[in-house]
């Protein structure tokens, strides 16, 4: 009986060792009653003011492009659900800093005016432990934005611009003159002129090259793109020629139409405005590494937007910080200033994110550099007005 039960008694020691540590991961032993009260305010005041704010955005818009929508024929349905239905999540991630740093002044602004942050104070709570539901609410709302707009938005971003092109005649540039890259190691290939709509290239020539020596000339007439193959990659040649280069000899062997891989797609070779806003996070990094393999000079603004991406989610932590330090202090006057002050911050925000974007892709900056430099600027703000806040 002995030998059964310590085995037995064994296994309820390792259990209880286990579940010890499990009462590590309760979220009950970290959030308490008052953190789910600041929580919930927090939460709800973001979302309120996302709501007030597009709504308005929508309105204004919708009276601006009216004449457009009527003119061009916009169905109701592609309005709503193919326009505004990407508009809505669109500007409300972009803006989101700004409708963080509203929320924060604007509840706690109020409760400090109904003294409840006074009573907090009172009760032994440090500035530091009151920050803990702020952080938890930041961390919800930047893990969302972050998770739309690596993989949500930009599918509702190409949705969005193609109703731009049918019925707010923002044509996309669909075509392109003269274009050479480097597809491969080597490996260069030259377009006279394509067209985006039909996938279809003329005057088409590629040229390899081995210990920096042509060994092989491709010209055709006319190239199409494969849009239908099960991989990327796949084109047709009409008309070509293939002249392969060994020492002196020169063997040429030509014909109507051959199917062929050609390491390049159609959006290697015709940029449009805002193209990068279209991919998800990793497409960015995979189109990025494919361009810096080919040396491409054409990849800045989709560095930018990649790490953009990422420092605009952590931006929620920093103007958080800034928020509840500058208004969680009882003063007269009410809310208006730090309203005021918020939007002037939040705005400048995101004119520092425009501008320092404008320099990595004109005046050759670090894009991470660039898409970081706003959080950098405000991390000093945010903790000098963390360190003052508790005086």
């Amino acid at each position: 009986m002995h030998r059964l039960t310590a085995p037995i008694g064994s296994l309820f020691q390792w259990l209880a060792h286990k579940l010890r540590f499990l009462k590590i991961l309760n979220p009950k032993k970290y959030i308490k009653r008052i953190d789910w009260y600041i929580i919930k305010k927090f939460i709800g005041t973001y979302i309120f003011s996302i709501a007030l704010i597009i709504a308005i955005a929508i309105v204004f818009d919708f009276n601006e492009n009216l004449s457009k929508f009527t003119e061009y024929k916009a169905p109701v349905r592609a309005i709503i659900f193919d326009y505004y239905a990407n508009f809505i999540p669109y500007f409300s991630n972009l803006f989101s800093p700004l409708f963080v740093f509203i929320a924060v002044i604007f509840f706690t602004s109020k409760l400090a005016g109904n003294s409840e942050i006074i009573a907090m104070l009172a009760t032994g709570i440090s500035f530091k432990r009151l920050m803990r539901p702020y952080m938890i609410s930041c961390i919800l709302i930047a893990s969302v934005s972050f998770f739309l707009s690596a993989y949500v938005i930009p599918h509702g971003t190409v949705v969005r611009q193609n109703f731009d092109n049918l019925y707010k005649n923002n044509k996309k540039r669909s075509a392109a003159d003269n274009v050479q890259l480097q597809v491969d190691k080597g490996t260069i290939a030259y377009i006279q002129h394509y067209d985006n709509k039909t996938k279809r290239g003329y005057g088409f020539s590629l040229d390899k090259f081995k210990d920096k020596k042509l060994v092989s000339h491709l010209t055709a007439m006319e190239i199409q793109y494969d849009t239908i193959a099960d991989a990327k990659y796949h084109w047709t040649v009409t008309g070509w020629k293939i002249r392969e280069l060994k020492g002196l000899r020169e063997h040429i062997t030509s014909g109507a139409e051959r199917d062929t891989v050609i390491m390049m797609e159609p959006m290697d070779l015709v940029y449009s405005k805002g193209q990068q806003e279209t991919f998800t996070s990793p497409e960015l990094r995979e189109y990025i590494s494919k361009q810096v393999n080919r040396g491409s000079g054409n990849v800045v603004q989709y560095q930018v937007e990649y790490h953009k991406r990422i420092a605009s989610s952590f931006a929620s932590f920093i103007l958080t910080i800034i928020g509840l330090s500058l208004s969680a202090r009882k003063r007269k006057g009410g809310m208006g200033l730090y309203l005021g002050l918020g939007l002037a911050l939040s705005f400048l925000y995101i004119l520092l994110q425009t501008i320092s974007a404008t320099f990595a892709i004109n005046a050759d900056a670090p894009p991470m550099l660039a898409a970081w430099v706003p959080n950098i600027l405000f991390s000093v703000v945010a903790y000098f007005c963390y360190r003052q806040a508790p005086n």
